[in-house]
């Protein structure tokens, strides 16, 4: 370190010496033994100022290497050394930054990795049916194909470019709700009026699986805060996978009550219920269970989770004691 390259230092030499010298000649004009007295008090306190001075610079040098061994190869600060006057002051602030880079660093590195495996998640997803869409589309260029095999292809291609389309919707709203772009509005909504608008596009395939749908409501004036298009996505994402579980000619039911701190709404189905080892993980975005279907991609309950957690509420799920799956909803007020 170079001590005198500070400016206050140049400074304070710059006026200590000029006055040591004014005051040195004048107790030399008027005592000649004063003016030792004098030139020796001076030069005491300017050496000292200067000891003092300098010691505290060589802290401050120090602890600039200490950050800059810090950013450069994450080497903890030692902070016991600065415990004195000011520099106490600029260990606490020097804390507190330390610790949120680190903090920053480690969610850089989490969402890094959060965006790598979902790309490789959705890529995976997506993959699949264009292998699917690409074979298809050969088989519709054979020239000798029957019109009913015809039809055939054209239904399967349909379906998989309604997969896709599902697919890639569902995605985006999830992508909006980690941007918090979703803008959910906070009205009253009727739970009567959110389980019809969620069961209406599943009542077909109800009844093409022979499956029974029953809703049933302590008062019928059930109700709780949030956004009815969001909660309708997450109620027929919570439905679906039940239809989904729910052998042919089985049911599914809704229950709903409210009270002062929270509605509640239990779906449930009699199918095989949940396996324990998919319990702890059935919220997880591209999670597939044991039961799950080859369509399923495991992203229709992580949505529903989050659409009602943004909305006060919580989402639960577990076995029946008679079998079966059951999922709580609890928006609370």
């Amino acid at each position: 370190m170079n001590f005198f390259r500070n400016p206050e230092i140049k400074q304070t030499l710059l006026i200590d010496i000029p006055a040591l010298a004014i005051f040195s000649a004048l107790g030399f004009f008027f005592e000649k033994n004063s003016f030792f007295l004098v030139l020796g008090c001076g030069a005491f306190f300017i050496l000292f100022h200067l000891f003092v001075t300098n010691r505290r610079y060589r802290k401050l040098s120090q602890l600039s290497l200490e950050l800059d061994d810090m950013l450069h190869h994450q080497t903890p600060i030692h902070f016991e050394n600065y415990q004195e006057g000011e520099l106490s002051i600029l260990q606490s602030e020097l804390s507190k930054m330390t610790l949120r880079l680190t903090e920053q660093a480690d969610a850089l590195n989490r969402d890094k990795k959060y965006l790598s495996d979902a790309m490789a998640d959705i890529s995976h997803q997506l993959r699949s049916p264009l292998t699917s869409i690409h074979l298809i589309l050969s088989l519709l260029k054979e020239p000798n194909l029957s019109s009913e095999r015809q039809r055939e292809l054209l239904y399967e291609l349909t379906q998989l470019l309604s997969h896709m389309d599902w697919l890639v919707e569902s995605l985006l709203k999830m992508s909006k709700m980690d941007a918090g772009t979703a803008y959910l509005t906070h009205v009253s909504v009727p739970v009567t009026q959110l389980l019809k608008e969620a069961s209406e596009p599943l009542l077909i395939p109800f009844e093409l699986r022979e499956q029974t749908f029953s809703v049933h409501y302590e008062t019928g004036q059930e109700q709780f805060t949030g956004d009815l298009a969001w909660s309708v996505e997450a109620v027929l994402n919570i439905l679906k996978n039940c239809m989904e579980h729910t052998p042919s000619g089985g049911t599914i039911t809704a229950s709903c009550k409210e009270n002062t701190i929270f509605t509640e709404i239990i779906i449930e189905d009699n199918g095989p219920g949940f396996s324990q080892q998919d319990l702890p993980h059935l919220f997880e975005r591209f999670y597939k269970g044991e039961n799950s279907s080859d369509q399923s991609v495991g992203i229709g309950l992580a949505l529903a989770r989050m659409i009602i957690s943004q909305q006060n509420g919580t989402l639960k799920a577990e076995n029946r004691m008679d079998g079966g799956a059951r999922f709580i909803l609890k928006f609370y007020k």
